[in-house]
């Protein structure tokens, strides 16, 4: 994955998440009948600029591209003709200002809604949640976890994909409660075992949770045949191609794709001698894995992925597909239950009980966006919702000047019958701002442990 792909996956990424958010509040300006001056995507200089519309808004494409904001009329920032007056935002009543600023947050939560409702209408192909053997003394093997058990549901709730496992089990480890899991082994019996999650750290949900408590997904044995080499990847570099079998790395013998992801795993960042058969030809490659983070471990990867045959396909995949109706009502579940986990990481964060390493900055998600475009147009939707969901609930906390401080006041001013004070908003907004400067220099230095320390 080159830094120009993954540049250019952010960019559009942001781009598109900025549009939803002002759009939001342009909109709902309109229609309370508030001027609009400017839409900016971006901050700065302006590189592309037009008017349009009736009120001859200005649309501009700034040079700065994080962030952006609409520029309403409003008699305390500029002179405004008397005829105008009306039209200004802060001649509006507090329940159409407070409409205005909302409508931001409540767009991105709406985009999000729309990703995942599309996407369970077109039908997505997850795994099933069947597992593989827990290693030893895990939660797991403690219970009475076995290799081709498949969970049916956790606390009652129906289970049919891993990713659906993998969340209930990441917010019962973060509110460390005991799960119950209803299994299925091979021959049809039904069992549950109880994982007993207090024990469990909370500031340890950076890392796989499912790993740690010993929940693996099941992988049947594959050959080691390339079925897919990602854009820009370290086996592209080399010169590997879809269906390229790999027999041996550095003189060991390669049987089955786990022992490939193994030796792999085994050289970050050390160049490795491959044996490949290719139709006839039998051709020696050098691969140079690049190295990642995982579990608080350096690995090496290469950015390819196994040949899956047909009925391993059927084994191992699920098509998870709803009707109009029960997509939406499964994707604003979904936006519902991201909101709130994403609310109870923030409190745990301020109450110190998880570690502020969760938190993200722009280099990270960068690197999300790159790696999520490079699976495909599903992968990098979802993680469009997902950062959409992040950016609405941002939003939404009552810090000055990000939309919740702004609704903050204006609830203080339906409360008490008059705005608050010039100083008391002035002083909420010295105090907004250290928080936000504070929040993201730990954001940048986050992200730069994980891109030098890993």
């Amino acid at each position: 994955m080159t830094l120009l792909h993954t540049m250019a996956a952010f960019i559009v990424a942001l781009g598109v998440l900025i549009v939803v958010h002002e759009y939001g509040h342009y909109v709902v300006a309109r229609l309370c009948g508030v001027k609009v001056l400017r839409f900016s995507v971006g901050f700065g200089r302006p590189l592309v600029t037009w008017r349009r519309g009736r009120d001859r808004t200005e649309w501009v494409i700034a040079a700065i591209p994080f962030g952006g904001y609409v520029k309403m009329l409003d008699e305390r920032e500029a002179p405004v003709a008397p005829h105008e007056a009306v039209r200004a935002f802060n001649r509006q009543g507090v329940l159409k200002r407070l409409l205005i600023v909302a409508a931001g947050p409540a767009f991105n939560f709406l985009f999000a809604i729309a990703v995942y409702a599309g996407l369970y209408m077109v039908g997505v192909p997850e795994a099933r949640p069947v597992l593989a053997e827990p290693p030893a003394a895990t939660l797991a093997r403690a219970a009475g976890v076995h290799a081709g058990d498949r969970v049916r549901a956790v606390d009652g709730r129906p289970i049919a994909t891993w990713q659906e496992l993998r969340w209930q089990v990441l917010q019962a480890a973060l509110q460390r409660e005991p799960l119950q899991i209803e299994l299925i082994n091979a021959r049809d019996q039904i069992s549950t075992v109880t994982l007993d999650l207090s024990g469990y750290a909370p500031e340890e949900v950076e890392s796989d949770v499912l790993e740690r408590i010993g929940l693996r997904l099941y992988r049947p044995a594959l050959a080691p045949v390339l079925g897919q080499v990602m854009a820009g990847s370290a086996a592209e570099r080399a010169g590997l191609k879809v269906g390229d079998r790999v027999t041996h790395i550095d003189g060991r013998p390669i049987a089955t794709w786990n022992d490939l992801v193994r030796e792999v795993r085994r050289r970050p960042g050390q160049p490795a001698r491959l044996r490949i058969a290719r139709g006839e030809l039998s051709l020696a490659l050098q691969v140079t894995p690049e190295e990642v983070a995982a579990n608080g471990e350096r690995i090496g990867r290469i950015g390819a992925a196994p040949e899956i045959p047909p009925d391993h396909a059927q084994r191992i995949f699920v098509q998870v597909r709803h009707g109009p109706l029960d997509s939406v009502r499964h994707a604003i579940a979904k936006t519902w239950e991201i909101s709130v986990f994403s609310l109870r990481m923030l409190g745990k964060m301020l109450l110190g009980e998880v570690s502020w390493k969760n938190l993200s900055g722009p280099v990270t998600i960068a690197d999300f966006a790159g790696q999520s475009a490079q699976l495909g147009w599903m992968p990098y939707l979802t993680f469009l919702a997902l950062i959409s969901i992040s950016l609405g609930v941002l939003n939404l906390l009552p810090i000055p000047p990000l939309d919740g401080g702004h609704l903050m006041f204006y609830v203080v001013e339906v409360l008490k019958g008059s705005p608050a004070s010039d100083r008391a908003i002035e002083f909420g907004q010295r105090v907004g701002i250290a928080l936000l400067l504070v929040l993201m220099a730990f954001a940048f230095y986050n992200d730069l442990t994980r891109l030098f320390a890993g």
